[in-house]
C-alpha cells in the first residue's frame, strides 16, 4: 500500500517510513509526483496550512495523504518565526541562512531567556474528503551557536535540557522518540492503518 507525504523533505520521508517500517506502507513523497505544482500556503495556522497542502495531495493524486506544517516559536520573539519559520530568512528555503537570522534577533537576549518549541501540525486527508489533525510540541531554548550534524532546519541550535543535547546530536531513533514531528506521526500511526485497512476491505 501506498501513501503520500506532501513534501519535498526526504529527512521527513525517513522519518515516516521508519515509523511505517512493520507496517508494510510505502511512503512516496512529492518528489515522486511528476509535475507537482506547489500548493501556496496561506495559513494563519500550522493546522490550516497542513490541510491545504494534505487535501491537495490527496486530491491530486488519488492517494491517501499527510502533510505537516512544522515551525520553531521562540518566546522572546513572540512567537517567531512561527508559520514562517521555512521561510525567516526569505526565498529560497535556506536553514543556513534562517539558523543566522534567529542567533541575529536572539544576540541579546540572555540565556535563561532564550526558551522555544518545535510545533507540528499533521493532517491526514483522503480522496474523499476525510480530514484527521494531530499535533506535537517539543520544549527546549536555543542556543548561541549550532552543535551536531544530524537533521535540518533548526535542529543545531535547539536545546533540549532533558537530553543535554540538540536535535542535530540526536540519532534518528532518539528523535523519533521525542520530537515534535514524531509526536504527531505516531498519533497519526493508528489513524492511517485504520484508513488502509478498510481500503483494503473495500478492495
Amino acid at each position: 500500500m501506498k501513501i503520500l507525504l506532501a513534501t519535498q523533505n526526504q529527512g521527513k520521508v525517513k522519518e515516516l517510513q521508519e515509523m511505517l517500517a512493520d507496517a508494510r506502507i510505502d511512503v512516496l513523497s512529492l518528489r515522486d509526483i511528476p509535475d507537482w505544482e506547489e500548493v501556496e500556503e496561506t495559513g494563519q495556522t500550522f493546522a490550516e496550512n497542513a490541510a491545504l497542502k494534505a487535501h491537495a495531495a490527496a486530491e491530486r493524486t488519488g492517494y491517501i495523504a499527510l502533510a505537516d506544517d512544522s515551525g520553531l516559536e521562540v518566546d522572546a520573539l513572540g512567537g517567531a518565526p512561527g508559520v514562517y519559520s521555512a521561510r525567516y530568512a526569505g526565498e529560497p528555503k535556506d536553514d543556513e541562512g534562517n539558523n543566522n537570522k534567529l542567533l541575529q534577533e536572539l544576540r541579546e537576549v540572555p540565556d535563561e531567556e532564550r526558551t522555544a518549541r518545535f510545533r507540528c501540525a499533521l493532517v491526514i486527508a483522503t480522496p474523499e474528503g476525510q480530514e484527521f489533525l494531530t499535533e506535537g510540541t517539543l520544549e527546549g531554548r536555543i542556543l548561541r551557536a549550532p552543535r551536531g550534524h544530524e537533521g535540518f532546519g533548526y535542529d543545531p541550535l535547539f536545546f533540549i535540557p532533558d537530553f543535554a543535547r540538540t536535535m542535530a546530536e540526536l540519532t534518528i531513533i532518539q528523535k523519533n522518540k521525542i520530537s515534535h514531528r514524531a509526536q504527531a506521526f505516531q498519533k497519526a500511526i493508528p489513524i492511517l492503518k485504520d484508513l488502509i485497512s478498510q481500503k483494503q476491505r473495500v478492495f
